[in-house]
């Protein structure tokens, strides 16, 4: 398990360093989105990624790498963006969207620690193209309830399923750091 914490925080470390530079160069226009624009975005991501899995072509001259960390980042401002509310305008100092982050990263990875626990690492065992399918299914679960208005009879919120694609994303980046090592 320490192993898997100093691996996450590694994968968390490139996606947070991203988020930085991005919030410099474009300040806080995230916030404007709405909810569904934020599930759409990590749709857009997730796809690309299934599609370069299952043909092996590209015509961008980006991995899937790029693709899970923008996941890591969409889903944590999407959690945010529950938290805070949607903006009319840009309104986030860097400061203060940093720290939302790692909230939020934070929560993440304290659930991913007691799935781990309850699971056993299981994810080792999967294949990148596995966690792929169950980010996609997720995001279709996102959809259904923002589509039902946020309700739901028995099943976990959005924010729930966001928390989990930061993880599977993390997961992913992972598998592929030890298959190139």
């Amino acid at each position: 398990m320490n192993k898997t914490s100093a691996q996450y925080d590694a994968v968390i470390q490139k996606a947070r360093d991203i988020f930085i530079k991005k919030m410099k160069d474009y300040g806080s226009a995230w916030r404007v989105l709405r909810m569904p624009s934020f599930t759409d975005q990590m749709f857009i991501k997730a796809s690309r990624i299934r599609h370069i899995q299952e043909t092996g072509k590209r015509k961008v001259d980006e991995s899937e790498i790029p693709e899970f960390l923008g996941l890591i980042n969409y889903a944590s401002m999407a959690l945010i963006q529950l938290e805070k509310g949607i903006a009319e305008q840009p309104d986030m100092p860097l400061e203060e969207a940093i720290k939302l982050y790692d909230e939020k990263i934070a929560q993440a990875k304290t659930l991913m620690e007691a799935k781990n626990h309850d699971y056993g690492e299981a994810w080792r065992d999967m294949r990148v193209s596995s966690i792929t399918d169950l980010i996609i299914q997720k995001l279709y679960r996102v959809k259904q309830i923002e589509e039902n208005k946020g309700k739901t009879s028995i099943s976990e919120g959005v924010d729930a399923n966001y928390l989990d694609i930061i993880n599977y994303a993390v997961f992913a980046l992972i598998l592929i750091g030890e298959s190139e090592d």
